[in-house]
Protein backbone atom coordinates (compact mmCIF):
# COMPACT_ATOMS: atom_id res chain seq x y z
CA UNK A 1 0.00 0.00 0.00
CA UNK A 2 1.40 3.34 -0.75
CA UNK A 3 2.55 5.72 2.11
CA UNK A 4 0.26 8.46 1.10
CA UNK A 5 -3.02 6.88 0.98
CA UNK A 6 -1.69 5.35 4.09
CA UNK A 7 -1.76 8.95 5.55
CA UNK A 8 -4.79 9.64 4.16
CA UNK A 9 -6.81 7.23 6.30
CA UNK A 10 -4.84 7.51 9.25
CA UNK A 11 -5.47 11.46 9.70
CA UNK A 12 -9.08 10.69 8.89
CA UNK A 13 -9.20 8.12 11.89
CA UNK A 14 -7.85 10.65 14.64
CA UNK A 15 -9.45 14.14 13.30
CA UNK A 16 -11.32 14.21 16.28
CA UNK A 17 -9.65 13.61 19.41
CA UNK A 18 -10.59 14.67 23.46
CA UNK A 19 -11.22 18.20 24.17
CA UNK A 20 -8.82 18.36 27.29
CA UNK A 21 -5.84 19.21 24.96
CA UNK A 22 -4.69 22.58 24.92
CA UNK A 23 -5.16 24.39 21.76
CA UNK A 24 -0.90 24.49 21.40
CA UNK A 25 -1.49 20.30 21.80
CA UNK A 26 -4.05 20.70 19.25
CA UNK A 27 -1.68 21.92 16.83
CA UNK A 28 0.87 19.44 17.55
CA UNK A 29 -1.29 17.23 16.73
CA UNK A 30 -2.42 18.72 13.27
CA UNK A 31 1.46 18.95 12.60
CA UNK A 32 1.92 14.69 13.30
CA UNK A 33 0.00 14.59 10.97
CA UNK A 34 0.93 16.84 8.28
CA UNK A 35 4.38 15.23 8.31
CA UNK A 36 3.52 11.53 8.48
CA UNK A 37 4.57 10.98 5.04
CA UNK A 38 7.92 12.41 5.65
CA UNK A 39 7.90 10.70 9.15
CA UNK A 40 7.33 7.40 7.42
CA UNK A 41 10.07 8.06 4.17
CA UNK A 42 12.43 8.37 7.16
CA UNK A 43 11.75 5.17 8.66
CA UNK A 44 11.70 2.88 5.75
CA UNK A 45 15.36 5.42 4.59
CA UNK A 46 17.02 3.95 8.09
CA UNK A 47 15.35 0.38 8.05
CA UNK A 48 16.86 -0.29 4.53
CA UNK A 49 20.22 0.35 5.71
CA UNK A 50 21.63 -2.59 6.97
CA UNK A 51 23.38 -1.45 10.31
CA UNK A 52 24.10 -4.36 12.54
CA UNK A 53 26.31 -4.10 15.60
CA UNK A 54 29.27 -5.35 13.82
CA UNK A 55 28.51 -3.92 10.46
CA UNK A 56 30.25 -0.39 11.81
CA UNK A 57 29.79 1.57 8.48
CA UNK A 58 26.25 0.48 8.09
CA UNK A 59 25.76 1.75 11.87
CA UNK A 60 27.47 5.20 10.79
CA UNK A 61 25.43 5.38 7.83
CA UNK A 62 22.19 5.21 10.11
CA UNK A 63 23.80 8.26 12.45
CA UNK A 64 24.79 10.48 9.21
CA UNK A 65 20.34 10.10 8.36
CA UNK A 66 19.93 11.44 11.85
CA UNK A 67 22.44 13.91 11.73
CA UNK A 68 21.03 15.53 8.36
CA UNK A 69 17.96 15.59 9.76
CA UNK A 70 18.54 16.90 13.32
CA UNK A 71 20.81 19.85 11.92
CA UNK A 72 17.02 20.99 9.76
CA UNK A 73 15.62 21.62 13.19
CA UNK A 74 18.83 23.34 14.57
CA UNK A 75 20.22 20.62 17.02
CA UNK A 76 24.47 20.64 17.50
CA UNK A 77 25.30 16.98 16.59
CA UNK A 78 28.36 14.87 16.92
CA UNK A 79 29.67 11.14 16.72
CA UNK A 80 31.67 9.74 19.90
CA UNK A 81 34.00 7.64 18.77
CA UNK A 82 35.12 4.69 20.99
CA UNK A 83 38.76 2.65 21.33
CA UNK A 84 39.22 0.82 18.35
CA UNK A 85 39.71 -2.32 21.00
CA UNK A 86 35.57 -2.33 21.60
CA UNK A 87 35.20 -3.30 18.28
CA UNK A 88 32.08 -0.96 17.67
CA UNK A 89 30.90 1.89 15.38
CA UNK A 90 30.23 4.83 18.30
CA UNK A 91 27.54 6.69 19.05
CA UNK A 92 25.47 9.82 17.62
CA UNK A 93 24.36 12.69 19.97
CA UNK A 94 22.54 15.69 18.89
CA UNK A 95 21.88 18.78 21.34
CA UNK A 96 19.86 21.89 22.26
CA UNK A 97 20.63 23.70 25.19
CA UNK A 98 19.17 26.04 27.29
CA UNK A 99 17.80 27.93 30.79
CA UNK A 100 14.34 27.28 30.79
CA UNK A 101 11.77 24.24 31.80
CA UNK A 102 12.75 20.36 32.32
CA UNK A 103 16.03 18.64 30.71
CA UNK A 104 15.23 15.54 28.29
CA UNK A 105 17.51 13.03 27.68
CA UNK A 106 16.06 10.75 24.71
CA UNK A 107 17.67 6.93 24.60
CA UNK A 108 17.89 4.88 20.69
CA UNK A 109 20.26 2.95 19.29
CA UNK A 110 21.05 2.54 15.48
CA UNK A 111 22.50 -1.21 15.43
CA UNK A 112 20.44 -3.84 15.71
CA UNK A 113 20.95 -7.70 15.48
CA UNK A 114 20.83 -8.42 11.74
CA UNK A 115 24.28 -8.30 10.44
CA UNK A 116 25.38 -7.79 7.19
CA UNK A 117 26.31 -11.22 6.22
CA UNK A 118 22.54 -12.38 7.16
CA UNK A 119 19.48 -12.37 5.08
CA UNK A 120 18.41 -9.12 4.18
CA UNK A 121 14.36 -7.68 4.90
CA UNK A 122 13.49 -4.04 3.46
CA UNK A 123 10.72 -1.94 5.00
CA UNK A 124 7.75 -3.69 3.05
CA UNK A 125 3.86 -3.28 3.80
CA UNK A 126 2.38 -6.45 4.58
CA UNK A 127 -1.24 -4.82 4.99
CA UNK A 128 -2.41 -1.32 6.22
CA UNK A 129 -2.22 -2.15 9.59
CA UNK A 130 1.67 -4.22 9.22
CA UNK A 131 4.77 -3.33 7.77
CA UNK A 132 7.87 -5.09 8.04
CA UNK A 133 12.01 -4.94 8.21
CA UNK A 134 15.24 -5.32 9.71
CA UNK A 135 14.86 -3.23 13.18
CA UNK A 136 11.56 -1.60 12.57
CA UNK A 137 10.32 -1.85 15.93
CA UNK A 138 13.64 -2.28 17.82
CA UNK A 139 14.57 -0.18 17.22
CA UNK A 140 14.25 2.44 13.92
CA UNK A 141 10.72 3.13 14.69
CA UNK A 142 11.35 4.19 17.88
CA UNK A 143 14.40 6.24 16.66
CA UNK A 144 11.99 8.08 13.95
CA UNK A 145 9.54 8.89 16.76
CA UNK A 146 12.02 11.16 18.98
CA UNK A 147 12.92 12.75 15.80
CA UNK A 148 9.04 13.43 14.35
CA UNK A 149 8.13 14.43 18.24
CA UNK A 150 11.05 16.96 18.24
CA UNK A 151 10.48 18.19 14.93
CA UNK A 152 6.58 19.11 15.68
CA UNK A 153 7.54 20.86 18.78
CA UNK A 154 10.55 22.86 17.15
CA UNK A 155 7.76 24.09 14.33
CA UNK A 156 5.97 25.54 17.07
CA UNK A 157 8.88 27.39 18.95
CA UNK A 158 8.31 24.98 21.93
CA UNK A 159 12.01 23.64 21.88
CA UNK A 160 13.28 27.44 22.31
CA UNK A 161 15.75 27.86 25.82
CA UNK A 162 15.26 23.92 26.31
CA UNK A 163 17.73 21.71 27.22
CA UNK A 164 17.63 18.39 25.12
CA UNK A 165 20.09 15.68 24.45
CA UNK A 166 19.07 12.74 22.09
CA UNK A 167 21.77 10.03 22.29
CA UNK A 168 21.61 7.03 19.83
CA UNK A 169 24.23 4.45 20.78
CA UNK A 170 25.68 2.22 18.31
CA UNK A 171 26.22 -0.87 19.87
CA UNK A 172 22.77 -1.95 22.46
CA UNK A 173 22.32 -5.05 20.72
CA UNK A 174 25.98 -5.97 21.84
CA UNK A 175 27.39 -3.16 24.07
CA UNK A 176 31.47 -3.12 23.50
CA UNK A 177 33.40 -4.81 26.29
CA UNK A 178 34.02 -3.55 28.71
CA UNK A 179 30.69 -1.83 28.69
CA UNK A 180 31.18 0.64 31.54
CA UNK A 181 33.98 2.07 28.41
CA UNK A 182 31.52 2.06 25.92
CA UNK A 183 28.64 4.10 28.27
CA UNK A 184 31.09 6.27 29.34
CA UNK A 185 30.08 9.27 28.19
CA UNK A 186 26.53 8.25 27.95
CA UNK A 187 26.89 8.28 31.26
CA UNK A 188 28.06 11.31 32.22
CA UNK A 189 25.40 13.21 29.83
CA UNK A 190 22.90 11.59 31.02
CA UNK A 191 23.55 12.92 34.84
CA UNK A 192 23.11 16.74 33.09
CA UNK A 193 18.67 15.90 32.95
CA UNK A 194 15.92 15.51 35.38
CA UNK A 195 14.17 12.93 33.18
CA UNK A 196 15.46 9.90 30.78
CA UNK A 197 12.94 8.82 28.17
CA UNK A 198 13.77 5.47 26.34
CA UNK A 199 12.39 4.43 22.99
CA UNK A 200 12.77 0.85 22.73
CA UNK A 201 9.58 -1.16 21.70
CA UNK A 202 6.61 -1.10 23.56
CA UNK A 203 4.88 -3.64 25.16
CA UNK A 204 1.83 -2.63 24.35
CA UNK A 205 0.05 0.28 23.61
CA UNK A 206 -1.25 0.91 26.89
CA UNK A 207 1.96 -0.40 29.27
CA UNK A 208 5.17 1.61 29.91
CA UNK A 209 8.05 0.43 30.83
CA UNK A 210 9.05 1.46 35.00
CA UNK A 211 11.95 -0.95 35.63
CA UNK A 212 14.43 -3.94 33.46
CA UNK A 213 16.12 -5.99 34.93
CA UNK A 214 19.71 -5.87 35.00
CA UNK A 215 22.23 -8.34 33.22
CA UNK A 216 25.74 -9.92 33.55
CA UNK A 217 27.35 -12.97 32.77
CA UNK A 218 28.92 -15.65 35.03
CA UNK A 219 32.02 -18.61 33.26
CA UNK A 220 32.15 -22.11 35.71
CA UNK A 221 35.34 -24.30 35.28
CA UNK A 222 35.26 -27.65 36.96
CA UNK A 223 37.83 -30.08 36.99
CA UNK A 224 38.46 -33.91 37.80
CA UNK A 225 41.02 -36.99 37.63
CA UNK A 226 41.87 -38.52 34.14
CA UNK A 227 41.52 -42.03 33.99
CA UNK A 228 39.71 -44.94 32.32
CA UNK A 229 36.28 -44.96 32.86
CA UNK A 230 35.98 -48.27 34.36
CA UNK A 231 37.46 -46.18 37.88
CA UNK A 232 34.52 -43.60 37.82
CA UNK A 233 32.73 -43.19 41.64
CA UNK A 234 36.00 -44.82 43.00
CA UNK A 235 37.25 -42.81 46.03
CA UNK A 236 40.80 -42.87 44.29
CA UNK A 237 39.40 -41.67 41.50
CA UNK A 238 36.16 -39.41 42.10
CA UNK A 239 33.73 -38.07 39.72
CA UNK A 240 34.76 -36.28 36.58
CA UNK A 241 34.74 -32.96 35.81
CA UNK A 242 31.49 -33.20 33.77
CA UNK A 243 29.65 -34.68 36.97
CA UNK A 244 30.80 -31.83 39.11
CA UNK A 245 29.38 -29.14 36.47
CA UNK A 246 26.08 -31.04 36.05
CA UNK A 247 25.98 -31.31 39.87
CA UNK A 248 26.59 -27.73 40.23
CA UNK A 249 24.03 -26.21 37.54
CA UNK A 250 21.40 -28.91 38.75
CA UNK A 251 21.69 -27.55 42.20
CA UNK A 252 21.28 -23.75 40.95
CA UNK A 253 18.01 -25.22 39.72
CA UNK A 254 16.88 -26.64 42.97
CA UNK A 255 18.03 -23.73 45.27
CA UNK A 256 17.48 -20.81 43.04
CA UNK A 257 14.79 -21.34 40.37
CA UNK A 258 11.33 -19.28 40.98
CA UNK A 259 12.58 -16.68 42.71
CA UNK A 260 10.89 -13.53 41.50
CA UNK A 261 12.62 -11.35 39.19
CA UNK A 262 15.39 -13.89 39.02
CA UNK A 263 17.04 -15.91 35.94
CA UNK A 264 20.10 -17.95 35.25
CA UNK A 265 21.06 -19.76 32.00
CA UNK A 266 23.86 -22.29 31.09
CA UNK A 267 24.00 -20.80 27.50
CA UNK A 268 27.25 -23.04 26.94
CA UNK A 269 28.33 -26.47 27.96
CA UNK A 270 31.71 -27.69 27.44
CA UNK A 271 33.30 -30.97 28.74
CA UNK A 272 36.15 -33.65 27.89
CA UNK A 273 39.52 -34.25 28.51
CA UNK A 274 40.29 -31.41 26.59
CA UNK A 275 38.70 -28.43 26.40
CA UNK A 276 39.34 -24.73 24.24
CA UNK A 277 37.12 -21.61 24.25
CA UNK A 278 37.81 -18.83 22.07
CA UNK A 279 36.23 -15.94 23.99
CA UNK A 280 35.67 -12.97 21.56
CA UNK A 281 34.17 -15.70 18.96
CA UNK A 282 32.15 -17.88 21.74
CA UNK A 283 33.41 -21.00 19.96
CA UNK A 284 34.29 -23.85 21.78
CA UNK A 285 36.15 -27.47 21.08
CA UNK A 286 36.34 -30.53 23.11
CA UNK A 287 38.52 -33.45 23.01
CA UNK A 288 37.29 -36.61 24.61
CA UNK A 289 36.39 -40.08 24.58
CA UNK A 290 33.52 -42.18 26.22
CA UNK A 291 36.19 -44.68 28.49
CA UNK A 292 37.71 -41.73 29.71
CA UNK A 293 36.70 -39.95 32.98
CA UNK A 294 36.26 -35.71 31.87
CA UNK A 295 39.19 -33.88 33.05
CA UNK A 296 37.95 -30.19 32.39
CA UNK A 297 34.35 -28.48 31.83
CA UNK A 298 33.29 -25.52 31.02
CA UNK A 299 30.19 -23.27 31.22
CA UNK A 300 29.08 -20.07 30.64
CA UNK A 301 26.03 -18.61 31.56
CA UNK A 302 24.07 -15.46 32.45
CA UNK A 303 22.09 -14.17 35.12
CA UNK A 304 19.40 -11.65 35.33
CA UNK A 305 18.05 -9.32 38.76
CA UNK A 306 16.21 -6.56 39.76
CA UNK A 307 18.43 -4.59 41.81
CA UNK A 308 22.02 -4.83 43.37
CA UNK A 309 21.17 -6.66 46.27
CA UNK A 310 19.12 -9.43 44.58
CA UNK A 311 22.18 -9.98 42.13
CA UNK A 312 24.72 -10.05 45.21
CA UNK A 313 22.59 -12.60 47.21
CA UNK A 314 22.55 -14.79 43.92
CA UNK A 315 25.85 -14.82 43.44
CA UNK A 316 26.73 -15.66 46.92
CA UNK A 317 23.78 -18.89 46.73
CA UNK A 318 26.17 -19.85 43.85
CA UNK A 319 29.24 -19.82 45.17
CA UNK A 320 28.23 -21.62 48.33
CA UNK A 321 26.95 -24.35 45.73
CA UNK A 322 30.20 -24.27 43.23
CA UNK A 323 32.51 -24.85 47.05
CA UNK A 324 30.78 -28.32 47.67
CA UNK A 325 32.79 -30.35 45.64
CA UNK A 326 32.24 -33.98 44.57
CA UNK A 327 34.91 -36.08 45.52
CA UNK A 328 38.13 -35.57 43.03
CA UNK A 329 36.99 -33.02 41.72
CA UNK A 330 37.12 -28.89 41.84
CA UNK A 331 35.33 -25.78 40.78
CA UNK A 332 35.58 -22.40 40.54
CA UNK A 333 33.27 -19.30 39.32
CA UNK A 334 33.48 -16.20 37.90
CA UNK A 335 31.05 -13.37 37.56
CA UNK A 336 30.79 -9.96 35.22
CA UNK A 337 29.10 -7.45 35.55
CA UNK A 338 27.12 -6.46 32.69
CA UNK A 339 24.13 -3.86 32.79
CA UNK A 340 22.68 -2.75 36.08
CA UNK A 341 19.09 -3.33 36.87
CA UNK A 342 16.37 -0.30 36.53
CA UNK A 343 14.25 -0.44 39.61
CA UNK A 344 10.88 0.85 39.77
CA UNK A 345 11.01 4.15 41.50
CA UNK A 346 8.39 6.76 42.52
CA UNK A 347 9.62 9.15 40.12
CA UNK A 348 9.83 6.32 37.52
CA UNK A 349 5.82 6.14 38.40
CA UNK A 350 5.45 9.37 38.48
CA UNK A 351 6.56 9.62 34.94
CA UNK A 352 3.70 6.85 34.13
CA UNK A 353 1.48 8.89 35.72
CA UNK A 354 1.87 11.52 33.18
CA UNK A 355 1.83 9.40 30.55
CA UNK A 356 -1.19 7.92 31.55
CA UNK A 357 -2.74 11.61 31.84
CA UNK A 358 -1.79 12.60 28.13
CA UNK A 359 -3.16 8.80 26.82
CA UNK A 360 -6.27 9.69 28.38
CA UNK A 361 -6.47 13.27 27.31
CA UNK A 362 -6.18 11.91 23.96
CA UNK A 363 -8.72 9.14 24.22
CA UNK A 364 -6.55 6.12 24.04
CA UNK A 365 -6.81 4.94 27.01
CA UNK A 366 -4.68 4.72 30.43
CA UNK A 367 -1.20 3.61 30.36
CA UNK A 368 0.19 1.36 33.37
CA UNK A 369 3.69 0.37 34.30
CA UNK A 370 4.26 -2.77 33.09
CA UNK A 371 5.82 -6.15 35.09
CA UNK A 372 9.40 -5.75 36.20
CA UNK A 373 10.33 -8.90 35.30
CA UNK A 374 9.00 -8.82 31.90
CA UNK A 375 11.71 -6.85 29.89
CA UNK A 376 15.19 -7.59 30.21
CA UNK A 377 18.56 -5.25 30.01
CA UNK A 378 18.60 -1.60 28.09
CA UNK A 379 20.61 0.87 27.56
CA UNK A 380 18.34 3.20 29.76
CA UNK A 381 19.47 1.00 33.11
CA UNK A 382 22.94 2.47 32.93
CA UNK A 383 21.57 5.66 33.96
CA UNK A 384 18.45 4.91 36.45
CA UNK A 385 20.08 5.35 39.08
CA UNK A 386 20.72 9.06 38.24
CA UNK A 387 17.40 10.25 37.20
CA UNK A 388 13.76 9.29 36.54
CA UNK A 389 13.41 7.12 33.70
CA UNK A 390 10.36 5.67 31.46
CA UNK A 391 11.19 2.91 28.71
CA UNK A 392 9.02 1.34 26.05
CA UNK A 393 7.42 3.85 25.17
CA UNK A 394 8.52 3.54 21.30
CA UNK A 395 7.52 1.87 17.97
CA UNK A 396 4.74 -1.21 18.84
CA UNK A 397 5.03 -4.55 17.08
CA UNK A 398 6.52 -8.14 17.35
CA UNK A 399 8.95 -10.80 16.56
CA UNK A 400 11.88 -8.26 17.50
CA UNK A 401 15.27 -9.78 16.43
CA UNK A 402 13.91 -12.15 13.61
CA UNK A 403 13.35 -12.43 10.22
CA UNK A 404 9.44 -11.49 11.45
CA UNK A 405 10.00 -8.45 12.86
CA UNK A 406 6.94 -6.16 12.43
CA UNK A 407 5.92 -2.54 13.17
CA UNK A 408 1.73 -1.80 13.79
CA UNK A 409 1.32 0.94 11.37
CA UNK A 410 -2.32 1.20 12.73
CA UNK A 411 -0.73 2.31 16.18
CA UNK A 412 2.16 4.17 14.88
CA UNK A 413 0.52 7.72 14.66
CA UNK A 414 -1.12 7.53 17.96
CA UNK A 415 1.84 6.89 19.52
CA UNK A 416 3.13 9.66 18.07
CA UNK A 417 0.66 12.09 19.20
CA UNK A 418 0.88 10.77 22.63
CA UNK A 419 5.03 11.10 22.40
CA UNK A 420 4.86 14.90 21.33
CA UNK A 421 1.92 16.02 23.68
CA UNK A 422 3.75 13.97 26.81
CA UNK A 423 7.49 15.60 25.62
CA UNK A 424 5.72 18.99 25.03
CA UNK A 425 4.12 18.95 28.97
CA UNK A 426 7.50 17.66 30.48
CA UNK A 427 9.46 20.17 28.77
CA UNK A 428 6.68 23.12 30.30
CA UNK A 429 6.62 21.33 33.86
CA UNK A 430 2.27 21.12 32.63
Amino acid sequence: MKIKLLVFFICLSTSAFAQQLSDTEKKLIELIDKNYTATLALLEETVNINSGTFNLQGVRDVGRVFEREFVKIGFQTEWITLPDSLRRAGHFVATKKGNSGKKLFFIGHLDTVFEKDMPFYPFTFVDENTAKGQGVNDMKGGNVMIFATLKALDELGLLEDKTITVYFTGDEENAGDPSWVSRLDFVERAKQHDFALGYETAQGFNIATVARRGASGWTLKTSGRQVHSSAVFRETVGYGAIYEAVRILNQFREELAGEQYLTFNPGQFIGGSDISYDKLSGEGKALGKTNIVAREAFVTGDLRFLGEPQKEAAREKMRKIVAANLNGTTADIEFKDGIPSMPPTEGNLALVKVLDGVSQDLGFGEVKAGDPGSRGAGDISYIAEYLDCIDGIGASGTGAHSPAETINMKEYPDLLKRSTVFVYRLLHDL
